[in-house]
This record gives structure tokens, sequence and C-alpha cells, in this order.
């Protein structure tokens, strides 16, 4: 069987900086052929290359036979290769349906748009992923249901070839398998895929061979059942890898002081009575499926959205935060899991971003001090290991980890009591992974609150010392120590132990 895409001695340079040098990738009809690499090995670009955001400087593109152009990503598609982007590529102001059908909206002949057909189309697809209001605006979405739209708008390309560039990122388990369950499908139709993703056991669960890039490089290609993770780590980062996670307090016990407390906090209908404390040196973790309201808890308590019952006390002190600004200057900030969204600002200065939520410190009489901004930036860039030419520099031109570094800069640039990381390593390689996770503990055992969303389980299990799991709104246990499971958790977040729960109470009582 011949390969039905390879690519030969791919270069492309930005500037100064040469992203891709001679790289190579071949993918066979019906495979899954998984792409990894730290943040800024190129995957990106080499993925964007074969879409048509824009040409390589150097090689060639052989697709069923023949080499190809790629001027543009309608031409990509129109060659039957589709993109899934791992940055949201969509329209926030039309609805989940007509983001969905938009290459067949545009492709139609008709003058009118059949409204109903539309939106039909758009459940069918929906179906086998989650079920998403197709005419609910995309822009009203939280991140993890906006990639569940980029990935069905994907499905509906008549494709020969099918790229995921971290299509799981913001995605929890139940709704990973379902996009697992799908890939399998496409396999089975002869459907090439390249998959590139961080997290290793999704890897080593869906593919048949591994392609390594290095700083813009080729390093190896491995046939997945004959190698591990750690193999493919060491490839990623050029070192072994030996703890991913730092190791946790001991000495953390239920008799610690508490930096937080919140009681009995409800909003406008969806979050019901939450209570629960984070603990002095503890890392906190809040665990739950999509849509059982962790960021909808957090923005509460930050002041970025409404809580009409309940208190937050921050050292046994009441906070009465109705904006996020008096919510940073109580020393409270939230870490948004849309970094590129939300979390910095991709156009401005390394320097810029992180001072941006207090200029007070960087500035006279209404003006910035740009030595003072820089110092400040140069400061924290050294406490947080971060690798940049200069905190001139605009973020843009940083890597994913690094990225994630600065916006936790800019946390850490007003002195906080407690920050609150939602999906703290979301789109970051395994390298800068392990380092954020030591971030976040050395945070903790200086006396910082921190509290960890995230939808990953085994990030959960290995950075947190105790796990606070909500179920629709609701905290449906905590679980620490020994208890700290997959399946305790997952039984948690999916309403089992609360349905096994009422099932023997029924039972004792009848």
């Amino acid at each position: 069987m011949q390969p039905i895409l390879e690519v030969h001695d791919i270069h492309k340079s930005f500037g100064p900086v040469q992203a891709l040098r001679g790289v190579q990738l071949s993918l066979m009809p019906g495979e899954v052929h998984a792409l990894m690499g730290e943040n800024g090995a190129g995957k990106s670009t080499l993925m964007n290359i074969l879409s048509g955001v824009f040409p390589p400087d150097q090689g060639r593109i052989h697709f069923k036979g023949r080499d190809i152009i790629l001027s543009d990503p309608a031409k990509a598609q129109a060659h039957g290769i589709g993109l899934v982007h791992q940055e949201i590529a969509l329209c926030p102001d039309i609805s989940v349906a007509e983001n969905i059908l938009m290459a067949a909206t545009n492709a139609r002949t008709s003058f009118l748009m059949n409204d109903r057909e539309l939106r039909e189309r758009a459940k069918k697809v929906l179906a086998d992923l989650m079920p998403i209001p197709v005419d609910e605006k995309v822009g009203n979405l939280p991140i993890a249901s906006q990639q569940i739209v980029e990935i069905a708008k994907a499905l509906t390309l008549d494709c020969d070839v099918l790229i995921f560039d971290e299509p799981t990122a913001a995605l929890t388990d139940s709704e990973a398998e379902a996009l697992f369950r799908i890939i399998a499908d496409l396999k089975a139709r002869n459907i090439g895929i390249i998959y590139i993703s961080h997290r290793m056991a999704e890897i080593f669960a869906i593919s048949d061979r591994i392609t390594v890039f290095r700083d813009g490089t080729f390093i190896d290609t491995l046939m997945t059942e004959d190698t591990s993770p750690d193999e493919v780590a060491t490839k990623m980062v050029g070192r072994e890898i030996l703890h991913q996670f730092p190791a946790k307090n001991p000495d953390l016990k239920g008799g610690m002081s508490s930096v937080m407390s919140v009681r009995e906090l409800s909003d406008d209908g969806f979050l019901k009575d939450i209570s629960f404390d984070l603990r002095e040196g503890e890392v906190l973790g809040l665990g739950g499926l999509i849509g059982a309201g962790r960021s909808e808890l957090a923005h509460a308590i930050c002041g970025l959205s409404r809580k009409t019952t309940g208190s937050v006390a921050m050292r046994g002190k009441p906070l009465n935060i109705e904006s996020y600004a008096e919510s940073i200057r109580n020393g409270l900030v939230y870490l948004s899991e849309d970094r590129k969204g939300s979390g910095v600002f991709l156009d401005l200065s390394i320097a810029a971003n992180i001072t941006a939520l207090d200029l007070r410190h960087v500035s006279s009489k209404g003006f910035v001090l740009q030595r003072e901004e820089e110092k400040r930036a140069e400061e924290l860039g050294r406490l947080l290991s971060l690798r940049c030419a200069h905190v001139s520099q605009p973020v843009s031109a940083l890597s994913g980890g690094n990225q994630q570094k600065v916006a936790i800069a800019k946390m850490l640039s007003v002195h906080p009591d407690i920050i609150i990381f939602d999906e703290p390593t979301r789109g970051v390689d395994v390298g800068a992974k392990s380092e954020i996770y030591t971030i976040l503990r050395n945070l903790a055992s200086k006396g910082v609150g921190v509290l960890v969303i995230s939808s990953e389980m085994p990030e959960l299990i290995g950075l947190c010392d105790r796990i606070i799991v909500l179920h629709e709104g609701r905290v449906a246990g905590e679980v620490e120590d020994e208890n700290m499971t997959e399946e305790k958790i997952m039984k948690l977040a999916s309403g089992l132990s609360r349905q096994n729960a009422v099932v023997k109470e029924r039972e004792l009582v009848s």
C-alpha cells in the first residue's frame, strides 16, 4: 500500500526564526499517525502548511501519487485535507449549526438557505459527540463545547486526510472517548489521520505510528506498539524526564488553616449550595465533567459572574466581591482556561502582559515606565524559567508553554494570596507541563492558595493533595490519599455515587 500523503524536506521560517528545517512525514490510508514534540517543535507549523494557511519555503507535498501546491485553505479542502484547529477558529456571533455547516453553506448554489435542513444536519453530526443546542450562538458556549463544534465542523468535510491538532485539550475523558469512536470509524473508511496531542495515554491508545519533532527538525518515526511513553518523551525533549509531578506535602492534614472558605454558594440557577475549604500549603483540585460547573464556580468566586447566595472568606475575613477588579485588589486572581482569548494579549510584549493587571508599580503620572516594566517582567520571568530572547518580544512569538508562563507571571505580578488555575496545562507539552507543576507546588509551599481546575484526571491525581468533584452544579464528593483514583473520581463526576447512595437509602427504608 502506498502512502496517501508524504512531505519531503519541508523548511519554513518566520523572519529570523526557523520553524521547520527539512522535516518529513508520511501517512497511510486508514492510519492514525501521531505527531509529537514540545511546543515550538514545529508541529502546528507543518499542519498549517498542509491545510493551506501558508506555503513552505522549500520542500514537496506529495498527495495521492502527485505533487500538489496548497495555496490556501480552500485549495487544501478541495484536495481532501481537513484540519481541526488547536485554537478555536469559529465565528462567535453565529449559531452552532451555521458554524458546523459553514463550508457546505458557502458551496451551495441556491440563493436561499434551508434553515431547517441546516439545523437537522448539525444535530446529526453532534449526536455522535455531545448534545449542544444548534441554535445557540457559539460565543455563548464554554471553551470545551466550542472545541466539540470545531470537531463537528471538520467531520462534515469530505476528506481523505483529517488533521486533529490537540482536539481533546479541553475535553473530559467521556467526550474524548466519543471522539475516539469517531476516529475508529474514519480509519475503517480508509481516511488517513494525523493526530497531535500532548496526552501520552491517548496517543498510545489510538495511534499506529508516532513521529517526533524537536526544535523544528525530524527526530524519528516509531511504531506505537514497539515504543513506550518514556522513549517518546525522551526523544521529544532530548533528555530523560524522571518525575513529571513534584512531591506532595506529606504533612497536610485537616487541621491546617484555611486560606479560603466557600460556604453554600449558589448562582442564578446552576450552582447549588457549594461549600469547601482551600487549606494552606495544599494544591486543591476541582474535577468534574464538562458542564459540571467548575469554571462557573471559579467565576462566581472571583466576581466574573454573579452569585446569589453564599459567602467567600479569605483567611477568616469575609469577601464581598462584586467585580473581578475587586477580586484582584483582595488578592484573589483567576487564570482563564482560554489562554489566547483571556489569558494573554498576543500582540503585546511579554513585559506589557506581565504587568497588565496592576500598572501602579511601573508607572508615574499616568505614564508607563518602560524600564521598570521590563525589570518587573525579567524578575518574574527568571522565577518561572521563562524562555525568551527579551521581554520586549510579543507573546505571539513564544511557544505554548512559555505563553502559559507569561499568563502565570501576570497573576503573580499582583502578589496574590490565592490563584485559581483553570486548565493550567491545556495545549502544553510534556516538558513544560512538568515545569508548570513544579511552579504550582512551589507557590503552595510558599503560602499561596492554589486551586486547580483540570479535565485530565492523571493531572489532578498526580498534582493535587485533595480533589473536590462537582456534578451538575453541586459538590458530589471529595477524594484524597488512597481514595484518589480515576474510578472514584469518575463515579462522583458522573453522579453514580449519588445514585448508589439513594438506592441504598431506599433499600434501608423498605
